[in-house]
């Protein structure tokens, strides 16, 4: 008797490793998709050389954006805005996944690399502004920020992310 308690007990407890094994790996062939994430991965907020609103001089002046995922993400109707107001929107574009798009601030013919918000001013403050990016239902998606109350010694942003404090950053 001894012997044949000792045996189901046995049985009992391999059958609940077995089943307990097999939960996570049924569980992990329907894990959710990787969450697609979009970041602001630079800004070039001071145009190289002289202030002079030629077109050259403006799309000098950028934001890059990265797409840090696998997966493409559609950015219609996203916006990139600075601290006054001053936004783009993103009008049918779809960012494929683990690449880089660039918005620069003067007019040219866009791309999938390079967006252009088609203006004649300069949008980012060379001392102090924010750079937010909200999808298309106004949803706080990243920012960068430089100058006045943020550190100007090559410091981090908030989230200890990003080097974006002053010229052109990789």
């Amino acid at each position: 008797m001894v012997t044949a308690r000792r045996l189901s007990a046995a049985a009992l407890a391999a059958a609940a490793i077995v089943g307990a094994v097999a939960l996570p790996a049924s569980a992990g062939d329907h894990a959710r998709p990787e969450r697609a994430k979009v970041e602001i991965s630079a800004v070039q907020y001071d145009s190289p050389g002289w202030d002079d609103r030629s077109r050259r001089s403006l799309n000098k002046e950028w934001v890059e954006l990265t797409n840090t995922t696998r997966r493409d993400v559609n950015l219609d109707g996203w916006t990139l805005e600075n601290k006054d107001g001053r936004s783009y929107t993103f009008d049918h574009y779809r960012l494929e996944g683990r690449a880089t798009v660039r918005i620069h601030t003067g007019e040219g013919r866009d791309s999938d690399s390079d967006l252009y918000m088609d203006r004649r001013n300069y949008v980012w403050d060379n001392h102090s502004d924010t750079a937010t990016l909200r999808n298309d239902r106004g949803r706080f998606i990243d920012d960068a920020s430089w100058g006045g109350r943020h550190h100007r010694d090559g410091g981090h942003d908030r989230d200890g992310g990003h080097d974006r404090d002053g010229g052109h950053h990789h």
